[in-house]
């Protein structure tokens, strides 16, 4: 119950510094920074959905190991991706990780029935929270985009949650 308390919260939080950067004018670049099995994502906030918490997920057999299954969020059946392991981290989770987690659905606009799972939300960032940027390798994944070092030195991969949804290894989930 507490954690979905302070996941109301967070949510709360997250919306009303969205719509103060809208109302001040704040940096046109705009994500929802996750964490993920160590690894540092930025999510753009125009693609992205609604937040909610680790529920029940349904296993779905024959599929890739990162296809979690699906869950019933606000009454629509939603094909649950572990992000970390469709990007080819192998973190296996316990099930008090597994309570702390979040699924982040994709914006409806996308018309993607589907949420990821990441495990912690890092709050909203902009291009200003960020010291330098590289354009992604040439031999990277198209849903790439660029990658942001901030004032730690910590690198955020910036993903185009539009491109990821009609790849091809996203789409491809039975194993």
């Amino acid at each position: 119950m507490a954690n979905r308390e302070a996941l109301r919260d967070l949510q709360t939080r997250l919306a009303s510094r969205l719509q103060a950067a809208r109302t001040e004018g704040a940096s046109v670049s705009s994500w929802l920074a996750v964490e993920s099995a160590g690894s540092f994502y930025l999510l753009p906030l125009g693609q992205s959905g609604e937040i909610f918490p680790w529920g029940s997920v349904q296993a779905v057999p024959y599929t890739h190991s990162w296809f979690l299954g699906v869950a019933n969020l606000r009454g629509g059946l939603v094909g649950v991706v572990d992000l970390a392991g469709l990007m080819g981290v192998v973190a296996p989770r316990t099930d008090q990780a597994l309570q702390e987690a979040s699924l982040l659905a994709f914006n409806a606009a996308l018309d993607v029935n589907a949420a990821l799972l990441v495990d912690r939300l890092a709050g909203l960032r902009g291009t200003d929270a960020f010291v330098s940027s590289e354009r992604p390798a040439e031999d990277s994944p198209a849903f790439f985009g660029t990658t942001y070092i901030d004032s730690s030195g910590a690198r955020w991969q910036e993903l185009n949650l539009q491109i990821l949804s009609q790849h091809p290894a996203f789409l491809s989930i039975s194993a």
